[in-house]
């Protein structure tokens, strides 16, 4: 009787701490799971991005458990928070659910993303965000001016006519220009006959002698008829 207590005790603590064993191996087993479904910083993301010529920042969760947690979002400034850009809720999922903060973000501008889900997360995204180093948009550069240049053409609407060279000959007088006025005599004296004009530029006319046979002849014929004509009307008065 005794040996079959003994064997009845021992059989009975075996199995006593053989449930022990698998009481905390499930135990353990809940915990991983529990720690494995908990919400994690790592499972925080943050990105600067453009929503056209607008820059923004968004914050995904791939927290699987869905708990929320509410994000805010620190314009660094040497080190030290220079301004509160937005705080909003987040509850993750497995595929990842983004919010978006407006930032409109400075290229290589820094900035502080805080994470508090619960009692599981109260730290920051490491590292800190910093932004790209272009710009959404970029500014207008203003066209520069073309300097006008000697050799380059002006436009014809601002050319101007040379005027013409001047002419070295002189122009041709006109007709009326051309001849000279006759000399008009300072005196009121007769102008020479032309038989005196032609004997003063040869000094001697060879007609002459002619002239003066015709002259004398003309004399003798006038002296004939006047004294037949005297002759004939004394002849008359006789009678």
């Amino acid at each position: 009787m005794a040996v079959l207590s003994i064997l009845r005790s021992t059989a009975s603590r075996r199995g006593v701490r053989a449930l022990g064993v698998a009481s905390a191996s499930v135990a353990l087993a809940i915990g991983a799971a529990g720690n494995a479904l908990a919400c994690d910083i790592s499972e925080f993301s943050a990105a600067a991005k453009c929503e056209g010529d607008k820059g923004v920042i968004t914050v995904t969760d791939v927290d699987p458990a869905g708990i929320p947690a509410t994000v805010t979002v620190y314009l660094q400034n040497n080190g030290a928070d220079a301004e509160k850009i937005g705080e909003q809720v987040v509850k993750g999922s497995r595929e990842g659910s983004t919010i978006t903060f407006a930032a409109d973000w400075k290229p290589n501008a820094e900035y502080r993303i805080h994470v508090k889900a619960d009692k599981y997360v109260d730290e920051d995204i490491k590292p800190n965000l910093v932004t790209p180093s272009t710009p959404c948009k970029t500014e207008d550069t203003p066209t520069p001016t073309p300097t006008p240049s000697e050799s380059s053409s002006t436009p014809a609407e601002e050319t101007e006519t040379p005027a013409p060279a001047p002419s070295t000959s002189a122009p041709a007088p006109s007709q009326s220009e051309s001849t000279a006025p006759a000399a008009v005599p300072s005196n009121n004296a007769p102008s020479p006959a032309a038989g005196e004009s032609n004997l003063a530029e040869t000094g001697a006319n060879s007609n002459t002698g002619m002239i003066a046979g015709i002259a004398a002849a003309l004399v003798a014929i006038g002296g004939g008829a006047v004294f037949f004509g005297l002759r004939r009307r004394g002849a008359n008065s006789n009678r």
